[in-house]
Parts: structure tokens; C-alpha cells; sequence
């Protein structure tokens, strides 16, 4: 029995002993309200802080839209531009038409196309320059290349189709003939 009764105050002297460590953890853990203030001050100023970022980010997106929103629509008022180019171009090789005829025609396609690539600089939308240029992929697509001698190779000697830029972004690349160095067809003589 005397063991029992020991067994039972060691208990009690380990359970005294238990509930003194998590006191002593339990102030460890609370801090004092210095403490607590500087910590809802920190998080007050990151909310601020991740608010202030949401806003600007939403001005820029905002702005993005307004800017480059019509993007689409211009990207295929493009066609409209390269319809009437070949409109000129048919009725330029249209034999059945007297020169007259044809005159009249191309002039007024010609003040059409000169309208619209008026209202197209109007909203920032102007044509890539392209003709003796180096080829820059970022603006230009190549097509084909063209043996020319008095040209640097790379540099662009024929303009399939206009590109256009809105702003800084492209809208479409031009499609173009770069010019490469002509290629020797020297007929070798077989050795003797």
C-alpha cells in the first residue's frame, strides 16, 4: 500500500508540475499590447498597401481598354483598306474600260482609301513602314526572297500586303519580299 500511496503522490506532484509549464507557456504565447498594436499596425499598412496595388492595377487594365479596346474592330477594318487596294488594281487592269472610265473609278476609290487611312491616323492606327527597311520579325512577316545585287540582303524590296500598328502593338505584320544575295551558277570544269 505505502508504493500505492507513493504512485498517487507522484501523480499529483507531476500533475502540479504540468499545469505550472503551461502556465509559464501560456504567458509566453500572450504578448503584451505593445506588441499587439505594432502587429495590427503591420497589418493594417500590408492592407493598405495590397488596396493601393489593386487600384493601380485596375486603372491600368482601365486604361488598356480604352486605349486598345477597339483593337478587334480595327484589325478588321483592315480588310476593307486591302479591298479597295484591289479594287484599283482591277479595274487598273480592266481592258474593257475606257481610260476615262477607269480614271473616274480609281479617283474616287482613291478618295475612299485616303478618308478611311485618315480616319485611321486619327485613332492612332498607322501603317508599318516597310519598303528599304531591314526586315524586323517584330513588324514584318517575309514571304519570299528576291536575288537583288544593289540591295543589302535583308533589306525589303516589295510589299505584298501593308501592316499596321496601333499605337506601340501591332495589328498586323506586313507581308513582304526580302531581298538575298543572287546565287553564282558557275559551271565548274571537270578536272583533268
Amino acid at each position: 500500500m505505502p508504493e500505492e500511496k507513493k504512485t498517487i503522490e507522484e501523480n499529483e506532484e507531476d500533475l502540479n508540475k504540468n499545469k505550472s509549464e503551461d502556465n509559464k507557456a501560456g504567458q509566453e504565447e500572450e504578448i503584451s499590447p505593445e506588441e499587439k498594436i505594432v502587429e495590427l499596425e503591420d497589418k493594417l499598412t500590408r492592407s493598405f498597401a495590397e488596396l493601393e496595388n489593386q487600384r493601380r492595377r485596375f486603372e491600368k487594365e482601365k486604361d488598356e481598354a480604352f486605349d486598345y479596346g477597339g483593337m478587334v474592330f480595327a484589325r478588321d477594318a483592315l480588310n476593307l483598306l486591302d479591298n479597295l487596294e484591289r479594287s484599283k488594281q482591277s479595274i487598273n487592269n480592266d481592258y474593257n474600260l475606257d481610260e476615262n472610265s477607269k480614271k473616274k473609278i480609281i479617283d474616287h476609290i482613291e478618295i475612299i482609301l485616303n478618308d478611311t487611312l485618315t480616319i485611321f491616323k486619327k485613332n492612332n492606327i498607322v501603317p508599318v513602314v516597310s519598303i528599304n527597311e531591314k526586315l524586323d520579325p517584330n513588324k514584318h512577316q517575309a514571304m519570299m526572297e528576291i536575288e537583288d545585287d544593289s540591295k543589302e540582303p535583308g533589306t525589303i524590296v516589295q510589299e505584298i500586303q501593308k501592316g499596321f500598328m496601333l499605337k506601340d502593338r501591332l495589328l498586323r505584320p506586313s507581308l513582304v519580299g526580302v531581298s538575298k544575295k543572287p546565287q553564282k551558277t558557275e559551271e565548274k570544269e571537270p578536272k583533268k
